[in-house]
């Protein structure tokens, strides 16, 4: 069973700048076949942007997907993680949050997601937790 973030994570991270318009970002997400991406100014954290964020903040309110940033729509100052932190801490944060993935960071800048997906088939291993 694994004990720490970083050995359940997904490495790497689907990143925009905060200018980037929503229309690019959803370009991105549909190119890597994710539901988020990490907004990310200089080389730091500040957000997270989700495919339900464009459509229920932006689209549904009748924005300018290629007016409007992402920094605009955007989760500001998401809760991230450690690499080095166990898969338990995780799983609290994301209860007390309410979040489903949390943005795996090493000296603030971003190295990976963690989703809850990943926990459970962390803390529950087996044909249960797919």
């Amino acid at each position: 069973m694994a004990d720490l973030v970083k050995e359940v994570m997904t490495p790497g991270v689907v990143a925009v700048r905060p200018d980037a318009s929503l229309v690019e970002a959803a370009q991105l997400m549909r190119d890597q076949d994710v539901g988020d991406v990490v907004v990310v100014d200089h080389h730091q954290v500040i957000g997270i942007l989700t495919d339900r964020d464009i459509t229920l903040r932006a689209v549904a309110e009748g924005a300018d997907p290629l007016a409007m940033s992402a920094e605009a729509v955007c989760t500001r100052d998401p809760v991230v993680i450690g690499l080095d932190h166990t898969v338990s801490a995780a799983a609290v944060l994301m209860r007390d949050h309410a979040v489903r993935r949390l943005p795996v960071v090493e000296d603030g800048q971003p190295v990976g997601m963690v989703s809850l997906g990943d926990l459970l088939a962390a803390l529950a291993p087996g044909p249960a937790a797919g």
